[in-house]
């Protein structure tokens, strides 16, 4: 089994569409659309998962940069969230001003 990544997906994309798409290259064995938390809208992304590595790589060949509603639709394999690089390092930004050190305050008297 292949987990995929689809992005640049139109708002009015659904499991239909994108299980009517992938199939043609392999078994689908389930369809993940991103939504908001907030307010339940597609947030423009989905997982795909499909049953064999060799037509997940044939789906990606073909369906990546392809037209799917109206939008150009990127494809390939998902990473795992661990693997995935963040902006920042991992690391926390400390907020506040450009050039502005923390350290111990000083008294305001």
């Amino acid at each position: 089994m292949k987990n995929l990544y689809v992005g640049n997906l139109d708002d009015s994309a659904t499991e239909a569409d994108l299980r009517k798409a992938f199939a043609v290259y392999g078994e689908v064995e389930a369809v993940n659309i991103i939504t908001d938390r907030d307010t339940g809208r597609a947030r423009g992304f989905a997982f795909i998962e499909m049953a064999d590595a060799g037509g997940a790589e044939k789906a990606i060949a073909a369906l990546n940069g392809s037209d799917l509603g109206g939008r150009t639709i990127q494809v390939n394999e998902a990473r795992p969230k661990a693997d995935r690089a963040r902006g920042n390092g991992g690391q926390r930004s400390g907020g506040g001003r450009p050039g502005q050190h923390r350290g111990p305050r000083q008294p305001r008297w």
